[in-house]
């Protein structure tokens, strides 16, 4: 789709259209449809970032808490959300061995015991081996660290998909 349609769109069929970008949060895209028209992708991606960080906390803690663990339950039972799903699938995440089934379990029941949300990475390029060596780096982080870790890599990837909608990289 081209900017300028993008551009163009009613604000519901923009939230149809983008309301998946941030998991299971369609707030965002209708901020972000309220900073249009986009001068171009960056603005584009600007105004989905800026509608998280302007978020309220209890918003915010909320999109995070939407977001599905890594190999996890959804991921098994096929309920990811079609971004998810592809995202997970190019880190090699839909083809774990039943150990590496376990350790991702264990490692998602630890994080979330510890943080109170989900472990939040943008995946896209990465190996379940650096995926895992990230878990363990960051589990013994402080909730603050985590929570602000957390909605960086949020914004990571919103710019994926947004990217990925568009066509272009930004």
């Amino acid at each position: 789709m081209t900017l300028d349609a993008i551009n163009r769109l009613p604000v519901a069929d923009f939230v149809a259209q983008f309301g998946e970008i941030a998991e299971h949060a369609p707030w965002v895209a209708e901020q972000a449809a309220s900073q249009r028209p986009f001068a171009d992708t960056e603005a584009m991606v600007d105004a989905f970032q800026t509608a998280v960080l302007g978020g309220d906390p209890a918003r915010q803690q909320a999109l995070l808490c939407a977001h599905p663990d890594l190999a996890g339950k959804a991921a098994l039972a096929g309920a990811l959300t079609a971004d998810s799903a592809r995202e997970q699938a190019g880190a090699g995440l839909g083809a774990l061995t039943p150990a590496e089934y376990a350790d991702f379990h264990a490692m998602n029941d630890r994080y979330r015991a510890r943080f109170g949300i989900p472990f939040i990475l943008a995946v896209k390029g990465a190996t379940k081996q650096q995926i895992l060596e990230s878990f363990a780096s960051r589990v013994n982080g402080t909730r603050r660290e985590e929570q602000l870790t957390a909605l960086a890599q949020v914004l990571r990837i919103i710019r994926f998909r947004l990217e990925a909608r568009t066509g272009e990289t930004i």
